[in-house]
């Protein structure tokens, strides 16, 4: 019953007191901030700077030299003993075309899973072929 009453007070307090509206709750004169004219349809005119409406060209960066990269020594793998042949380096991302470290773990990744069982311990053989 006392649920009720609380509801019905409520409702009776929500429906018959007028709100005032939320900015005048706030209206100080201390706002720096005004409103916007209002203009039904019509968006605020934009004008780009006169700097961006001309063409600036993409400067060109230079070719570096593709330097022929040799194939890399072959490697024994730990377990067995066998002597296993590096595949060919493709061009590095390094400078002028030079393979990077990165490039070079890729490149045992790929070879250690082309050989599979040949390779032994994929691990170890990674590890031997990235340290060489």
């Amino acid at each position: 019953m006392p649920r009720r009453i609380g509801l019905i007070a409520f409702l009776v307090m929500t429906t018959l007191v007028p709100s005032a509206p939320l900015h005048a709750q706030f209206d100080d004169g201390l706002s720096i901030m005004q409103p916007e004219p209002y203009q039904p349809g019509v968006g605020p005119a934009y004008r780009s700077p006169p700097e961006l409406n001309r063409m600036q060209p993409t400067p060109r960066m230079p070719s570096l030299p593709q330097r022929p990269s040799a194939p890399p020594p072959p490697i024994a793998v730990p377990q067995t003993g066998a002597v296993l042949p590096n595949m060919p380096t493709i061009s590095g991302s390094g400078p002028g075309g030079t393979e990077t470290a990165q490039d070079r773990a890729v490149r045992c990744a790929h070879q250690a899973g082309a050989y599979g069982d040949a390779a032994g311990d994929r691990n170890a053989y990674i590890g031997s072929c990235v340290t060489q």
